[in-house]
This record gives structure tokens, sequence and C-alpha cells, in this order.
């Protein structure tokens, strides 16, 4: 994820340990994700992805270099914050407040926050200024939150686990929105989730981490050259196995094989060949998850 400009974060030996070095959230981690980039962090729960987001937040000490938007996050975290917006969860906003009090709140707390952007976008809705948030359905929350945060003038959006216990019609209305009202070339955005698949076509760039290591840092086009899936016709597995796969799987009786650095016209001929998703890179380069970590 190199780029001439200056890289949004770039991190070089980023590590933090407890427990005086026995637990290793993260190992020596390296990241250089450049501006107008659509970037998703993936991993089961404990692999390190909470720790990588507050330290880029300034959540948190770590050791090694890291700089975010050209800042140091430890030592000038007051002027990182007002070139950043994090999301941790659209559907909680505090109940007891009015839609205006929170375009109120929202504008004390965030310097880059147009009052303007957001009634605008408010007026496109069917939420009421004049409604208690306790009181609006689960879509006009998540109308309020996407106005207030398409508000906000930010290099760095922050999503961390944005949709979580929002139905299917929310979440795809949620990445819709920020993709067509929000995301340009000149801001970043850095989304950790469960649902990898619904996040899969807006992707620019990939990253899986486990165990406070990297396992794959790729753009999605090199992803897309790197590895190709093999569902294999029944009486062709040993002449596919013959091409080494880096991982199997098999579904309903079927054997779909994945390759690395493997010409696809090479497979043709022994099955169907694709894209692998997401989630079944996700098993095959990290091993099987546990009911924790992807789903």
């Amino acid at each position: 994820m190199n780029s001439a400009t200056q890289a949004i974060i770039k991190a070089n030996d980023l590590s933090r340990h407890y427990q005086r070095g026995r637990i290793k959230a993260l190992d020596g981690i390296q990241l250089d994700i450049a501006p107008g980039r659509i970037v998703g962090l993936i991993g089961p729960n404990g692999s390190g992805k909470t720790t990588a987001l507050k330290s880029i937040l300034g959540l948190t000490p770590y050791k090694g270099e890291l700089q975010v938007l050209g800042l140091d996050p430890s030592t000038q975290r007051d002027q990182l914050m007002e070139r950043v917006c994090f999301i941790a969860d659209v559907a909680v906003l505090p109940r007891w407040a009015k839609v205006s009090q929170m375009i109120d709140i929202t504008q004390g707390l965030h310097p880059r926050f147009s009052r303007e952007k957001c009634m605008a976008y408010l007026a496109q809705s069917n939420v009421r200024l004049d409604a208690k948030i306790g009181n609006l359905s689960r879509g006009m929350v998540v109308q309020l939150h996407l106005a207030l945060v398409m508000a906000i003038d930010a290099d760095l959006l922050v999503l961390d686990e944005p949709t979580l216990g929002l139905d299917l019609l929310f979440r795809k209305k949620f990445y819709e929105n920020l993709l067509n009202d929000y995301f340009n070339e000149h801001r970043t955005i850095l989304i950790t989730t469960h649902q990898a698949e619904e996040i899969e076509h807006i992707l620019t760039d990939l990253i899986f981490i486990k165990n406070g290591q990297l396992v794959l840092d790729a753009s999605m086009e090199d992803i897309a050259a790197r590895y190709v899936e093999l569902e294999v016709k029944s009486d062709q597995l040993a002449a596919a196995k013959e091409h080494h796969p880096i991982a199997e799987r098999v579904v309903m009786g079927r054997h779909i094989l994945l390759f690395q650095d493997k010409n696809p016209s090479l497979l043709h001929s022994l099955g169907d060949v694709r894209q692998p998703s997401i989630a079944d890179l996700f098993v095959a380069l990290m091993g099987q998850p546990n009911q924790e970590s992807l789903t």
C-alpha cells in the first residue's frame, strides 16, 4: 500500500506487549496506508486489531514508530483528532437526547463538523429535529448517524464494527451511503468488521491480522491476481492436487482448492475457477475460525 504522497498511516515495528512481554497484542507490525483508500482490517477476537486501532487513535501506549496523518498519536492526539472521525457503533447514540441536541453536541466536539451539511443530509430523510433519539426507529438512527458522520470533514474515518446490531437492510444502506456520499480520493477509511462479505465490494485494500502479526496486507487487485479458487470436477481431484494448493475445503461433497501465484489457465480443465471470497481466503490463510472470529 505504498504511495508517492505522504502515508495516512505509517507504522514500523509497531508493538504492544502485556504481562511483561508474555502476551504480544502487536508484534512488529508494518503498515503503509495511502490516502484515498478503503482498508478492511480483519482478524479474530484477540488478534490485535483493537489494539492496532487504539494505537492509531492515541488511546494506548506502544513501541516502535507510528505516524497518523504525519502526527505522533502518543504526543499529538489533540491535533490528530481534529482530522479523524472514529465510530465504534452507529446504533449507539444517547437515547435521551433530541436530534437537534445531538447535532449541537457533535458540533461542539468536532471542529470540522458542518451543521449545514448535516442539515442537508437530514432534509433527505424522515428524521425530525425535535424527535427524541430513543423514539426513532433503527433505520432513522442509522440515517441520523450517517448525517453526523458525513458532515465531518475528516481525513481519516475509523469504523470499528460500525453496523453491529443492525439488520441486513440497514447495514447495506450504511455502506452504500458512505461510499456514494462521503468517500473521495482525499479521504481514507479504515474498517474492522466481522461481516467480511458486506464490505468486500467497497474495499481497495485488505489486511488480515492474527496473534499480533499481519498475515496478509495487499490491495484487492493484488489479491485477485495472487489467489484463485478451484471447485474440482469429481474425477480430477488427484490432478488438481498436483498443482500444490495452499488450502482445501469440502462443501456438499465438492472439493474446493485454493491456489497462490498459479496461472488460472492451468486449472480450467480441472473444474470451475473463480476468485475466493474474503471469508474463504480468511479461513484458508488463518485457519478455521472459532465462533468468536469471523462470521
